[in-house]
């Protein structure tokens, strides 16, 4: 629905003032604020068409309004003006902790990065990138158990058991073994699963068993390793005004972090969508609580996206300030990746 300008205006103005003071903002106070030449009267009669579509509430306690999550979201999306900052000085901020590093460091100090300038909770999802490895072996620790070792480029050594319905001789572990270091070293294991789908048709079934065992043990190795969500500043949310209070918030808010599964979709959803993107609680079912958003950016590897970064805070958060920090941490850490 379109808003004409002095509505625009005032919305902007309530939303602005609420995210600074956090109370609910009165018709007086917006004829301060708003810079419009209107009598409380006519305010407070634009405030009613606000709330009657949505944009706004009145909470019980107080004659003035807050905004609703609908509010929010044509703030966010119309109404914004992003602040004008020094990218130079912002990229030295964050530059120390996005170095030449391993890459699983490089991705904590992004995370870390983004809570300390936010003063909320940082979080990145690591890089999705296919499970390569160079060699495997197959050990015959007894009877239908067989040890698989997974050798990655860089040396490390990953282990998985494999419990077999067949007692393989060592000759045929062996031959297994060739096999797959023959036609899928160098590559991922996503790669080989495919392949043996076609290839191996043509050898024993009991064969064909082993090495897709095999295929998808050595992915589950692989990504084992790394957590899929870096979080950092999780303590920061303890002293939010809106949630310190409130338990039942603040478990939901832990709940999620332990979990992640419910984060790890809004993180992945937001990676398919180009720039920055903000999530608001009461809108989405992927954010838990009402009070909650997400403000979200996509950061890639030599051009290919590979994960998501972003800031989790209230719904009473400066966006002006945290959107640049998000846009240009992810920036900051697709070039710190991708060199």
């Amino acid at each position: 629905m379109q808003l004409d300008h002095r509505a625009q205006t005032l919305l902007k103005a309530l939303v602005e003032h609420y995210i600074a003071d956090g109370q609910p903002v009165g018709s007086r106070a917006l004829s301060r604020i708003s810079g419009l030449e209107l009598s409380p009267a006519t305010i407070r009669n634009v405030m009613a068409d606000l709330e009657e579509m949505g944009f706004v509430a009145s909470p019980h306690t107080s004659a003035g309004r807050v905004p609703t999550p609908r509010g929010y979201r044509l703030f966010v999306d119309e109404l914004l003006t992003v602040q004008e900052i020094d990218e130079t000085a912002l990229e030295s901020r964050i530059q120390p902790g996005i170095l030449s590093q391993p890459p699983q460091k490089i991705i904590a100090n992004a995370a870390q990065t983004l809570s300390s300038l936010s003063q909320f909770a940082g979080v990145v999802m690591t890089p999705r990138t296919e499970s390569v490895f160079q060699q495997v072996e197959f050990l015959r620790l007894s009877e239908k158990r067989i040890l698989l070792v997974v050798v990655e480029p860089s040396g490390e050594v990953h282990n998985r058991l494999l419990l077999t319905d067949v007692d393989y001789t060592p000759a045929q572990l062996t031959q297994a073994a060739n096999y797959l270091n023959q036609h899928f070293s160098g590559h991922g294991f996503e790669e080989a699963r495919l392949r043996l789908n076609h290839e191996l048709q043509q050898l024993q079934s009991d064969m064909s068993r082993l090495m897709q065992a095999a295929v998808a043990a050595g992915s589950d190795a692989l990504a084992d390793q790394a957590d899929e969500v870096v979080i950092s500043g999780e303590r920061n949310l303890l002293h939010v005004q809106d949630w310190s209070s409130n338990m039942a918030s603040l478990r939901k808010l832990f709940d999620m972090f332990e979990q992640k599964s419910g984060l790890m979709q809004l993180l992945d959803v937001s990676s398919k969508a180009g720039g920055v993107q903000i999530f608001i609680g009461g809108e989405s079912q992927l954010v838990p609580m009402e009070e909650m958003s997400i403000v979200t950016a996509p950061y890639g590897v030599n051009g290919k996206i590979v994960g998501t970064l972003g800031v989790i805070g209230p719904t009473r958060m400066a966006y002006e300030r945290v959107i640049p920090i998000v846009d240009i941490t992810a920036k900051l850490l697709s070039s710190a990746l991708s060199h």
